[in-house]
């Protein structure tokens, strides 16, 4: 059994942003129970990335043969996901003095300071006959011969065991930055693939890192912008499948679709993004010639305008508690960002630097607004206060475009086009400081016809329950 784990102030440095966190000791499951309760964590993180945090993690211990593969399955995805941040290295197992064969027994603390550990990472794996899946894990700080946090077990069936990875990841990840993980996550985007004159363009979910890749629509109508809903279950985007392009909402489970709001013929209704309570959906109207942002509650049916100018308003956000609204607009001549109080008052301009801004995403954690920006023939992903001061460009291509939040809120993903003939868009993520810019490999599935293949419009839905 895992024993009561006593926490410790660890004298980890090596982490990226100037912050004080105090983080409880993580405990969950599929199936729901933990092994301990311990006391708070808190973490002194300093400025900037200096080296990676040196991490060991031996392959998780295989309870019986059936488990051995997806044990060392299990392991690589869970180092995956932390070297992916550039804030751990991993250290090469060949390097390792102690060999680890039962999780319950304390680590030989001297033997991993001897290689230069910081933290160590065990588990276990047990593949039972009925094709369940138990996966234990522990984490220690090294320096300080200490666990780190209480020992946590996930039940599953076996058929998910990347998402107990990923899990498993999200608690290391938090209990030594003191950030909330962002690796059970999925994205949405848009699969592009044929000539660029002719692409097809089907709307796809996979997880954040490529896997369980999925098509949802067949590609016979252009979509783009999907959007996903707090809850992971929905996804909202726009087609043109009447030929205008038209807000529409799918059940991911189901695969049910329905329009937003019924329209006339000669009304349009594009960039769509749920509230964060889920309960509305804030996008574009163009009516009467006019393009304006208009809010729906998805209860009531109900349609109310929130904007009224003669220039075009679009792409709306919600700030983090659903009060206020970030949006472009071209009313004072060029393209710029605006915010606006839901309850009243005139909206303010808070883009000021060089150039034309649009797309803005309001971070999850309130604390920024992401954008595009265009200047001296050059695009780039930026973010900046929410009074437009700290504006900070982490991006510069020929074409940088659709931000969208981690739901932590310390990483962007977005989408880039390569020129020529034979370019196009493709996904990449880059953390809030700029650094770790890294292409999202997309996988290529055995029923995919041959050709280019490329994606756009990325949405990072929500961490998963």
């Amino acid at each position: 059994s895992f024993d009561r784990g006593d926490v410790t102030e660890m004298s980890l440095s090596r982490i990226s942003a100037t912050l004080m966190l105090a983080i409880s000791a993580f405990s969950s499951g599929f199936a729901g129970d933990a092994f301990a309760q311990s006391g708070p964590l808190k973490i002194e993180i300093t400025e900037g990335v200096i080296e990676p945090l040196p991490l060991a993690a031996p392959g998780f211990i295989a309870e019986n043969a059936e488990s051995a593969r997806v044990a060392e399955a299990l392991s690589a995805v869970v180092v995956a996901d932390l070297v992916g941040t550039q804030l751990f290295r991993e250290i090469p197992r060949e390097a390792h003095i102690s060999d680890v064969t039962n999780i319950d027994s304390p680590p030989q603390y001297l033997d991993w300071k001897a290689i230069n550990a910081e933290i160590l990472i065990i588990g276990s794996v047990l593949l039972d006959e009925d094709d369940g899946l138990e996966v234990k894990f522990r984490l220690f700080d090294v320096r300080a011969e200490r666990p780190l946090g209480d020992g946590v077990r996930f039940k599953a069936g076996s058929g998910i065991w990347r998402r107990i990875a990923h899990k498993v990841a999200d608690a290391v990840y938090s209990r030594v930055t003191g950030e909330t993980g962002f690796f059970d996550t999925r994205v949405a985007f848009i699969s592009e693939s044929g000539p660029k004159d002719g692409r097809t363009k089907r709307l796809a979910i996979m997880d954040y890192d490529g896997a369980n890749l999925r098509y949802l629509t067949r590609g016979d109508e252009i979509v783009i912008s999907p959007r996903f809903s707090p809850d992971d279950s929905q996804l909202i985007f726009t087609s043109y499948e009447s030929g205008s392009p038209r807000v529409l909402l799918m059940d991911i489970g189901t695969g049910e679709i329905r329009p937003l709001v019924n329209l006339r013929a000669d009304e349009m209704t594009f960039a769509p993004r749920f509230s964060p309570d889920g309960r509305k959906v804030i996008f574009s109207l163009t009516r009467n010639g006019n393009t304006d942002i208009y809010e729906t509650d998805l209860d009531t049916r109900s349609t109310r305008r929130l904007t009224e100018s003669a220039a075009i308003d679009t792409a709306p956000s919600y700030s983090e508690d659903g009060d206020w609204i970030a949006f472009e607009s071209d009313r004072n001549g060029t393209q710029q960002l605006y915010i606006k109080n839901l309850s009243g008052g005139e909206a303010r301009r808070i883009s000021r630097g060089e150039g034309r801004y649009g797309t803005p995403v309001w971070s999850p954690r309130g604390d920024y607004v992401a954008f595009t920006n265009q200047r001296r023939g050059r695009f780039h992903i930026g973010v900046m206060r929410l009074d437009g001061s700290e504006e900070r460009l982490l991006s510069s291509s020929f074409l940088d475009e659709g931000p969208t939040w981690s739901p932590n809120g310390r990483v962007l993903m977005f989408f880039r086009e390569t020129p020529g003939e034979q370019g196009g868009p493709e996904l990449y993520s880059v953390d809030l400081t700029g650094r770790n810019l890294r292409k999202v490999n997309i996988p290529i599935l055995a029923s995919d016809t041959p050709g280019n293949r490329f994606a756009s419009d990325p949405a990072w839905g929500p961490l998963r329950n």
